[in-house]
């Protein structure tokens, strides 16, 4: 496959009349682009994790419900579609959070606009302030994925990587593969190649002795939901990798925006976890490889607690504990609109 034009791997696009998007399940084979124009379309592509990442879903439910409101003249049938774009996806907060802010908006289609352009400026302010954590030649582990088609921006996680790259400093990825739907084989190995940045590929399991022999200098993740007291929602896994980096000594950065952090929500208790189907466990590649009869579970996110976090990177800067200061701090911060637009934070 000859490599994609930024055009063709940018995550989510309007057109005026449908929307657009890379299709990541097909990703590394094809880079293909699909066209979403009805609420079927759009809670299909989310559902079916055709469109992932918390940013990108919020970005992609945003422009479409601004479509979907220039579609359906009844607002019974409107509000209906509303919501089914905004619970397609439960733990992610920045689908629910997106679709709110469209609906109170006197002009929904651009204030869509306004959340791509946001969430561009937040992923490039959060690159440069996760800069400084990586040293020349670091050896990073990461998880899952979180680049440009993940947010519809530069990235969170992996954008922080990609600008380390780009300012000469040559780090080296460890990528976890991220089963069972291998994000990161599929998904973050083919967006570091695509970046020039050196990587390799490894099985979840293979994080601890990676730790162990392999010279980790830290890991760095992204989150689809953040708790007031720093407890944190991401890719299944990502508990895990929290403990072994702990037990090894190795920093354990989460990098999100602010849209990303639920300030209603006291602790990672309350965040409702998505079980997914039986399926994604018991075949791989489209085989069976268990018993029929299998009991699976298969939750799609875990919760790392905050302890576990050394900090976290939004484009305000590095977030320090004590969580349940810094935290409730960031909220007082001026929105996302003001934050791309010259607000007093600019």
């Amino acid at each position: 496959m000859s490599s994609p034009s930024p055009d063709e791997l940018s995550a989510v696009a309007f057109d005026g009349e449908a929307l657009t998007y890379v299709d990541q399940r097909l990703i590394p084979h094809a880079v293909e682009r699909k066209r979403a124009r009805t609420v079927d379309d759009i809670e299909e592509a989310i559902k079916t994790l055709a469109v992932r990442g918390a940013p990108a879903i919020g970005v992609f439910g945003a422009y479409g419900v601004a479509m979907l409101r220039d579609l359906i003249d009844n607002d019974e049938a409107f509000a209906v579609a509303a919501r089914r774009v905004r619970d397609a996806r439960p733990t992610a907060v920045n689908l629910a959070w997106a679709v709110d802010r469209v609906l109170a908006a006197a002009d929904m289609r651009t204030e869509a606009q306004a959340i791509h352009r946001e969430q561009l400026a937040m992923d490039a302010a959060i690159a440069d302030a996760g800069l400084e954590l990586i040293r020349k030649g670091a050896r990073v582990l990461t998880h899952c994925n979180t680049g440009p088609i993940a947010t519809a921006g530069g990235g969170t996680a992996l954008g922080i990587i990609i600008a380390a790259q780009r300012a000469g400093k040559s780090p080296h990825v460890f990528v976890d593969e991220t089963r069972p739907l291998l994000q990161g084989a599929r998904l973050t190995y083919f967006e570091l190649a695509h970046a020039g940045v050196d990587a390799t590929l490894q099985v979840d399991g293979a994080a601890a002795i990676a730790m162990q022999r392999k010279k980790i200098d830290l890991v760095i993740v992204g989150a689809d939901r953040i708790a007031r007291n720093g407890d944190t929602a991401n890719k299944i896994g990502t508990y895990g990798l929290a403990i072994l980096a702990a037990h090894h000594g190795i920093p354990f950065y989460v990098a999100a925006p602010r849209s990303t952090f639920d300030f209603t929500m006291e602790s990672g208790a309350s965040i409702h976890i998505e079980e997914r189907a039986p399926s994604e466990v018991t075949a791989f590649g489209g085989t069976t490889v268990a018993p029929p009869d299998a009991q699976v579970y298969n939750p799609a996110f875990d919760v790392t607690p905050g302890h576990l976090i050394t900090a976290f990177v939004t484009e305000y800067g590095v977030i320090h504990p004590p969580y349940h200061e810094t935290i409730p701090a960031l909220e007082l911060r001026p929105n996302a609109s003001a934050f791309v637009t010259g607000g007093p934070c600019a």
